[in-house]
């Protein structure tokens, strides 16, 4: 928040990849994370007005994340996630549909499906995500903006992927994260800040994150969460099914909208359906309402199998 003072240093000079891993998995103290306290707004629906959330997650893969319109209790946003499946619930009309999978599943069909990721992506970008030194294709490369970026490879199913890291230099904890499929598109990023450093788990969590998703199919997915308060290795919700899949009637099974056509995914992202959206007519393209530069937006082209040289340098992204 604007009113904490800054993480404490931890590089008095640029870091090697070990030293950048051991600050990064600081957060390896906290093994569950929640807020009552958390607005977010879908950046990529101008029409949704911002929502109060509630988020809670627990490692590995426990992830809740619940957001409605304070007035209208009931109706609103559900991303969950446990160690067997996912869900994400959405108004449709008056009622809610819930669309799922499984962890598995959906894994090895990541290169045709319309959601790029799975919700528990969003704990990385809230500060919790990882570096491995043995996974590291790039970096560290500290770049013009005074950043040090680090690539890594990220295998699956269907190919390796690549994570692109922007690092603070001198506190060491992750400010965007690139991700990036096997043909070299990007899928998904996000930009942290208003980070605050918590001395009882010695590490450094954002009040703010920025998450863009881009479907293969559909237009992209932009949200902003903001968190006033945490609650560390304490989860604030005493219900045993916190972590448990909805048993919402109105239920779809996204592998079977794997490689469908894009207005399912103008449904689920919450176009009018059979539609494009008239923001972002092209996958890929940026749903963040108010970039702060006009740049290339992301990283150089990063391909999994033959890494094309230096990163490129100078270009601040949000």
């Amino acid at each position: 928040m604007s009113n904490t003072p800054p993480p404490p240093v931890v590089f008095q000079e640029t870091p090697d990849i070990q030293a950048l891993a051991a600050a990064i998995n600081r957060s390896d103290a906290i093994r569950e994370l929640s807020t009552n306290s958390a607005t977010v707004d879908v950046l990529s629906m101008s029409a949704v007005p911002k929502l109060s959330a509630n988020m809670h997650l627990q490692r590995e893969r426990n992830f809740r994340l619940k957001a409605s319109v304070p007035i209208i209790m009931g109706s609103g946003i559900d991303l969950g996630s446990n160690s067997q499946e996912f869900w994400f619930e959405v108004p449709e009309g008056m009622t809610q549909t819930l669309y799922h999978a499984t962890h598995e599943q959906y894994s090895r069909n990541l290169d045709r499906a319309i959601l790029p990721v799975d919700p528990s992506w969003m704990m990385e970008a809230i500060g919790l995500a990882r570096l491995d030194p043995n996974t590291v294709i790039s970096g560290p490369v500290t770049r013009t903006d005074g950043l040090i970026e680090v690539r890594t490879a990220v295998p699956s199913a269907v190919g390796t992927y690549q994570r692109v890291c922007f690092i603070e230099p001198t506190a060491g904890y992750i400010t965007h994260l690139f991700l990036y499929s096997p043909n070299q598109r990007l899928v998904a990023k996000s930009f942290a800040s208003e980070h605050e450093y918590f001395a009882e788990v010695d590490t450094v969590l954002p009040h703010q994150v920025k998450i863009e998703l881009f479907p293969a199919t559909g237009p992209p997915l932009a949200l902003q969460l903001s968190v006033a308060t945490y609650s560390i290795n304490q989860l604030l919700s005493g219900d045993p099914q916190l972590f448990a899949m909805p048993a919402t009637a109105n239920r779809v099974d996204l592998m079977q909208l794997a490689g469908g056509p894009a207005n399912l995914g103008n449904t689920v992202f919450g176009a009018t359906a059979g539609t494009a959206s008239p923001n972002y007519p092209v996958a890929g393209t940026s749903a963040w309402s108010a970039p702060t530069t006009t740049a290339a937006g992301t990283p150089s082209a990063y391909s999994a199998s033959a890494p094309t040289g230096p990163p490129m340098r100078g270009i601040r992204y949000e």
